[in-house]
């Protein structure tokens, strides 16, 4: 037993008059810290460099078959009027327009938009004002004639005619379209009229452009096609719920849990409240489907219908799902609302601390902004190449990005910013949680334990503990670094199609993530130990590390049956975000739409991730004060400790509900 405890580490000692975390405090890990800021100036120094030789307008604005970027002076043309791009091929080749046309007819079938302007014949009905092109003339390109383009004044026989061939030629027809990211996209109403003009019986292989010959393509084009339509229209939606409405249900929900006697009927009243909104989201969207499928006049198709009713179904299903979950999690849930308690009562001290991940998101945001414009800048240093392809007698060249090892390399170099960046303001965040928790433990008085101890943990983390988040952000930084090569190599292997190296590379990827998962645990407990011993991080990894070991049972127990009720808070939050964007989209653009998942699956991701923020919170704090729990019973005796008797009979009682659950009843036959 004695050789089982040395393997298990020197219990800790108090520091001489230790009276809470450290208040001589100093530098730690200070060669990341100059590694970070070096990393941060080459960063700067890469994306000054690429604004000087790139231009974003190459990479947002859209490219014409000729090579000239729409809305720009870039290429053989001046385009500066033209901002937009006419699709006229399957090959992305399409011609600068003044704006994306809207046609109330949908479509005019007797007018085709080609390489060299427009090409009507008798039948059309719109005019040239209505589709606006950039002047090709002297392009050596084909023109489009009645033999080429619309023999016989035909649209059937024109679809399969030289110039359109079925959408792989130099001419296609006006269509009512929406706008893009600079780009004119066709709409579904009018690519079904299109259908019913060019292809009536059902016999001509229809492009990629509206119908392809392969149903599976045309599917798999319409659905991305329709899913970019959805968001770009619900984007006011998608940033206002999925961002602002989640800040302010998450921020009210935390505020609320710090609450005596409230925190009990906020964690069962949001049990209830998401297996209710599951349930009241599967009756609308069933009740929905019936509406629809009662019209006389069938106002949406019949695979929306079933989609709806699918839907419908599969709300029921996961509603039920959550009761049998939260049936099993009962017991474990209600010990461990014993020791978010104590976190709330944290928390009630230091309201401050629930407005940190705000900052957090905005600090992150600066940075994303200038690493966006970055990028932006050096995927458009890259060089155009020309592709031809073969169609008929007849070339059509289609110009491409072609990136040099440089640029690869650069983008590399850009992702590793983007890792070891993102993880140090989190790691940061992580080390002024535990700090500002560790305080109000080790308080004799907690009433002396308010905001200004937010701002001075904060303020000491930054400044002295910069270095052991760069640490521990860069370790993580490194293991993701390793995945993404890791994911670009299964890329390459799915394209040669060799089975061992898929089988291979498969597995090394799940061994990383479980490798990234065990450090992001001990990375975790390393930055408490820092906040309370202001120690450096391979110091405080060794003696988390050991501490946790010393302490398995009780620290399991607590970690696992309190993560119950952080999920909980986040499946809440999410759910009535998703909830709410569902009732207001489906009210306002339900008729614009062709459907509402695709945003409603993004504003739901947003705020699970927004909702881990503040659940957060409460994560490192229960984490934080079973860590100064433990350390305070190895440093000190009786009433010489810090915790009070109400955390201590917590913690006790779980341990005791967690062990009763894993005893085996002996068979008596044996």
């Amino acid at each position: 037993m004695g050789r089982e405890d040395e393997d298990l580490g020197e219990k800790l000692s108090a520091p001489p008059d230790f009276d809470g975390p450290t208040a001589n405090r100093r530098c730690t890990d200070v060669l990341c810290t100059i590694l970070l800021w070096c990393m941060w100036i080459c960063m700067t120094g890469l994306g000054i460099f690429c604004i000087q030789n790139g231009d974003y307008r190459l990479i947002l604005y859209p490219l014409d078959y000729d090579g000239n970027v729409c809305g720009t002076n870039y290429g053989g043309k001046n385009m500066t009027d033209f901002p937009y791009l006419y699709y006229v091929n399957d090959f992305s080749g399409g011609v600068c327009v003044k704006e994306c046309p809207t046609l109330e007819n949908l479509t005019d079938a007797h007018t085709l938009v080609t390489y060299g302007g427009l090409f009507q014949t008798e039948g059309s009905f719109i005019t040239s004002e209505v589709i606006s092109i950039a002047d090709y003339s002297g392009n050596d390109t084909l023109q489009c004639t009645e033999a080429l383009c619309y023999p016989g004044n035909d649209p059937e026989r024109s679809f399969t005619s030289f110039g359109v061939n079925q959408g792989k030629g130099y001419a296609y027809y006006a269509m009512d379209t929406y706008e893009v990211l600079w780009r004119c996209l066709f709409t579904e109403e009018a690519r079904t009229e299109l259908e019913t003009m060019v292809n009536p019986n059902g016999n001509n292989n229809i492009s990629m452009i509206e119908l392809t010959n392969s149903t599976y393509l045309k599917q798999g084009y319409n659905f991305w096609s329709n899913l970019y339509g959805d968001l770009f229209l619900t984007r006011y939606y998608i940033l206002g719920l999925g961002f602002g409405a989640t800040i302010v249900i998450g921020f009210t929900y935390a505020f609320l849990m710090r609450i005596p006697g409230v925190l009990n009927i906020m964690v069962w009243t949001s049990i209830f409240a998401t297996i209710g909104i599951f349930f009241a989201a599967g009756w609308y969207a069933g009740d929905t489907a019936k509406t629809w499928e009662s019209y006389d006049s069938p106002k949406y198709t019949e695979d929306e219908v079933r989609y709806a009713t699918i839907a419908s179904y599969v709300l029921y299903a996961v509603g039920g799902l959550l009761i049998l979950l939260f049936l099993f999690m009962r017991k474990r849930i209600q010990l461990a609302m014993g020791c978010v308690k104590e976190t709330s009562k944290a928390v009630l001290a230091m309201p401050t601390i629930i407005l940190f991940p705000v900052f957090q998101g905005i600090g992150f945001m600066c940075f994303m902004i200038a690493w966006a414009v970055y990028v932006a800048y050096l995927a458009s240093m890259g060089e155009f190449t020309t592709t031809e392809y073969g169609v008929g007698g007849y070339k059509i060249s289609v110009r491409w990005f072609e990136f040099s090892d440089f640029i690869y390399q650069s983008g590399w170099f850009f992702l590793f910013c983007f890792f070891w960046t993102g993880q140090f303001i989190l790691a940061l965040g992580e080390i002024i949680f535990a700090m500002c928790f560790a305080k109000w433990y080790f308080s004799r008085e907690k009433s002396r334990v308010g905001s200004l101890t937010v701002i001075s943990s904060i303020s000491a983390s930054m400044w002295y503990h910069s270095g052991t988040a760069a640490f521990g952000s860069l370790i993580i930084a490194i293991i993701k670094m390793i995945r993404a090569a890791l994911a670009y190599l299964q890329r390459k292997a799915e394209e040669m199609d060799n089975g061992i190296a898929k089988a291979i590379l498969c597995c090394l990827q799940c061994c990383f993530w479980c490798l990234e998962k065990c450090m992001r645990f001990l990375n975790k407990n390393a930055y408490i130990q820092c906040a309370i011993f202001g120690s450096s991080f391979c110091k405080s990894s060794k003696e988390a590390f050991f501490l946790i070991m010393r302490n398995a049972a009780r620290i399991g127990a607590i970690t696992y049956v309190s993560g119950g009720v952080v999920f909980v808070g986040k499946v809440f939050i999410t759910s009535l975000t998703t909830g709410v964007a569902y009732f207001a989209i489906s009210e306002q653009l339900r008729d614009e739409l062709y459907s509402v998942i695709g945003p409603l699956v993004f504003i739901a991701v947003i705020a699970w991730f927004i909702s881990g923020m503040f659940m957060g919170i409460y994560d490192m704090g229960i984490a934080t004060i079973l860590q100064c729990f433990v350390a305070d019973e190895e440093m000190f005796e009786g009433d010489e400790r810090f915790a009070p008797s109400s955390l201590a009979g917590t913690i006790d009682s779980t341990q005791q509900g967690t062990k009763k659950k894993k005893k085996v009843v002996p068979d008596g036959g044996n």
